[in-house]
């Protein structure tokens, strides 16, 4: 029986341009003979975040024990390094190195680093390999997978990117250990995310044990390869949004405008997990779905310690934000919902009365 610590998977990712997702312990070494076996590169550069200085160090010793010259560019976490002015930085570190065609870019922490090294990846020289190492549980069932890179602006969170899809991507199992338990617990949305759109076991598994669902858990990595090969399926069917992937947003349109509404100090996945139980009440609202799968929502949500509610006064403002989502058409909002478990379809154009409702019963 495969246990926790020998957990090993390869998912392939088999669009036009196919991938592996390796997900295992101890995964440096599977990084360097991926880069040293992948073509001419002679240069890596490793994005990352401030608290990676070890795991960055670590990766760069062992690439560079392997013949390649490696740089590494800290920048800011979170969603404070999704920045222009940050892009611009890692641009000018690859000019000044003469980085070339053949190099790779290597994304390591969490889904705002893999966000951006993907962007700064797909931007120069109009597009060179991003290799994707998330160490969140955010990033590893969401970001780092799916080839969507981007940064924000202004006006909102990733309306400025690219589709690049990845060389590969590596999930070393052992970060999970050094995350905060509310990392792992906000991570969990994505996860149960793709239990409602398209996997029953993941939230059977959920349902059965919960606490061995989070930090520790038995569950966990089969969980994270379940909600890889979700989005594996969805992203090799439709790269770039044009009908499938956007079921991958269930919960995201709410969720993306409460993440602005609190300056993104808020969490992703923590914004998700009250967005899925707002579009589970919209597609009640709307006779899609019965109130045991609403409650079904609410209760798997709440089991792991998420929340599942948010403030009443702020429809008005949240509203505002949502019709610039990028799911919006000609100023009609568009919400992916469920017509039924794992059934995901879009409602577009509810009423102002719908979704006044299905928010006063999440408001609270």
């Amino acid at each position: 029986m495969t246990t926790t610590s020998d957990f090993s998977r390869v998912i392939s990712v088999n669009g036009n341009k196919p991938y592996d997702v390796t997900i295992g312990h101890d995964l440096n070494r599977a990084i360097v003979d991926f880069v040293v076996s992948s073509g001419e590169a002679t240069q890596v550069a490793i994005i990352h975040q401030p608290v990676l200085g070890d795991a960055a160090h670590s990766l760069s010793s062992k690439l560079e024990q392997a013949g390649l010259a490696v740089t590494s560019m800290v920048i800011d976490d979170a969603e404070a390094g999704k920045t222009l002015a940050t892009c611009q930085k890692c641009w000018d570190v690859l000019g000044e190195k003469a980085f070339g065609r053949k190099d790779i870019v290597i994304g390591v922490g969490g889904g705002a680093a893999t966000d951006l090294a993907g962007f700064v990846a797909a931007a120069w020289m109009r597009g060179v390999k991003v290799i994707q190492v998330p160490t969140t549980l955010l990033a590893m069932v969401d970001a780092a997978v799916g080839g969507k890179t981007g940064i924000n602006t202004g006006a909102g969170k990733n309306l400025v990117g690219a589709f690049h899809e990845p060389a590969a991507v590596f999930i070393d199992l052992d970060r999970l250990a050094t995350l905060p338990e509310d990392e792992i617990v906000a991570g969990s949305a994505e996860i149960i995310k793709t239990g409602f759109i398209a996997d029953e076991e993941i939230l059977k598994l959920y349902e059965k044990d919960p606490a061995n669902c989070l930090q520790g858990g038995s569950h966990l990595p089969e969980l994270i390869a379940r909600s890889v090969a979700v989005k594996a399926h969805v992203v090799a069917s439709d790269l770039e949004e044009a009908g499938l992937r956007e079921i991958l947003n269930y919960g995201h349109t709410l969720g993306h405008a409460i993440e602005k509404k609190e300056n993104f100090t808020w969490r992703h996945g923590t914004a998700v997990a009250v967005g899925m139980v707002f579009a589970a009440e919209l597609a009640h609202t709307a006779g899609l779905i019965d109130k045991q799968l609403v409650d079904r929502h609410r209760a798997i949500i709440s089991s792991v310690g998420l929340g599942t509610s948010y403030r009443p006064e702020m429809f008005d403002s949240l509203l505002a934000s949502m019709l610039r989502d990028k799911k919006t058409r000609a100023g009609v909002l568009r919400f992916v919902v469920l017509e039924g478990l794992c059934q995901p379809t879009i409602l577009t154009g509810p009423s102002v009365e719908q979704l006044t409702l299905a928010y006063g019963r999440i408001s609270g």
